[in-house]
């Protein structure tokens, strides 16, 4: 999720301290799953779900590694 979460954002084309209060979290909190830390499973679903509400579709790992997307616009051909 990592990397996943840092790819996102900058998709968005958010800074830690825009996603963090996107999530309600503080700007350490981004850094430290931005860096591979551990943090409770209910903190991660905030910020995934910020990172959706904000356009991002999580891709699963599926033989070409985990990754994100952006979601399609309905009016985009």
């Amino acid at each position: 999720m990592a990397v996943q979460c840092k790819m996102a954002r900058v998709a968005v084309g958010w800074g830690v301290r825009e996603l963090a209060a996107a999530a309600d979290v503080s700007p350490n909190t981004i850094a430290r799953l931005e860096r591979g830390e551990e943090l409770k499973a209910s903190t991660i679903e905030a910020i995934r779900s910020a990172l959706e509400a904000a356009g991002v579709e999580f891709i699963p790992e599926n033989g070409g590694g985990a990754g994100v997307r952006l979601k399609k616009e309905e009016n985009d051909v």
